[in-house]
């Protein structure tokens, strides 16, 4: 079985059954928090797992789709569309800022990328004319009275947005797979072992980085565009420097070399929270603890883990 069909028959079955468990349609929100964050690390997972670039700042691209989608309607063009202005419009400030911050490596490209993120952020706080300013703004293509249209079709609930979500999730989880499998993932993952060694074999290193760093960018915008049509509303937070963290920090608990751990980072990060508000004093604590645990015992994080562990049974 190819890895790309093996992909869509595990991810599709696990979104497909996820809901039995669910007790509530309460939980058919996290389910589409889980789902958005999981698009996101995905596109974190082609950068730093496939590449081995560190982005702080990835929280811009993400803000940049949510924006796109609750600003542009104002002018005519139709939510749908907006989703795809979004990743367009985030794939070319990708390239634009990648030529030059992708020429650095380690710490001073991370401190790059990081500058990138505040910057938005920092245009999003301020313009308030078109951005509503620190207060976010209402997404002007939704009229709170009514439901929400996509394609026609009216959604009116969490349970069609989980749907919706899913869908998109195993369209990226798919897409990443077949590219890491394919002559461009291959060479992606030649730069991540040895820019040298790379080159010498007639990689174009430079233009690698930078495709992996526009990928990327597109699914972050996509993430947020889906959040800003869900949640009706968007704040400058959504490009916070927390909010990248929050992403990297899934990436690497799932595991940056595996599509299946960006499920399962962002499925623990995203859902631990609502379940242990019991103990909301010590929730910080305990995810430092949860880290310190991973990378202690799984260094590559939870799905490789996993992984292994299904292998060392089969023997």
């Amino acid at each position: 079985m190819s890895p790309v069909l093996r992909a869509f028959l595990i991810i599709s079955a696990l979104l497909l059954l996820a809901p039995l468990l669910f007790p509530s349609v309460y939980y058919y929100r996290i389910g589409v928090l889980v789902l958005i964050n999981t698009l996101s690390v995905t596109g974190m997972v082609v950068l730093l797992g496939y590449v081995g670039l560190v982005s702080l700042g990835h929280a811009g691209f993400f803000a940049i789709g949510a924006y796109a989608t609750a600003v542009l309607p104002a002018y005519g063009i139709p939510p749908i569309l907006t989703i795809l202005v979004g990743a367009i419009g985030a794939a070319l400030v990708a390239a634009f800022i990648g030529k030059p911050i992708l020429r650095l490596k380690g710490h001073y490209l991370a401190i790059a990328t990081l500058g990138f993120g505040m910057l938005v952020w920092m245009v999003l706080s301020k313009e308030a004319w078109l951005t509503g300013g620190p207060d976010g703004m209402v997404v002007e293509s939704i009229d709170v009275k009514a439901p929400f249209e996509l394609l026609g079709i009216k959604i009116k609930t969490a349970i069609a947005w989980y749907w919706i979500c899913a869908v998109a999730v195993v369209i990226g989880i798919v897409l990443a797979t077949n590219l890491a499998n394919s002559p461009a993932g291959r060479a992606m993952r030649a730069v991540h072992e040895s820019d040298v060694a790379a080159a010498s074999l007639g990689i174009d290193v430079a233009r690698t980085k930078l495709t992996a760093f526009i990928i990327s960018a597109v699914y972050a915008s996509v993430a947020g565009s889906l959040l800003a049509l869900f949640n009706r509303y968007v704040t400058p937070d959504t490009a916070d420097f927390l909010h990248s963290i929050e992403i990297m920090t899934m990436t690497v608990l799932g595991g940056a070399s595996s599509v299946y751990g960006a499920l399962i980072g962002a499925l623990i990060l995203t859902s631990l929270p609502q379940m242990l508000t019991v103990f909301a004093e010590y929730e910080n604590m305990m995810f430092g603890a949860i880290m310190i645990l991973t990378m202690v015992l799984m260094r590559q994080g939870l799905a490789p883990a996993i992984a292994q562990l299904f292998s060392r049974g089969r023997k």
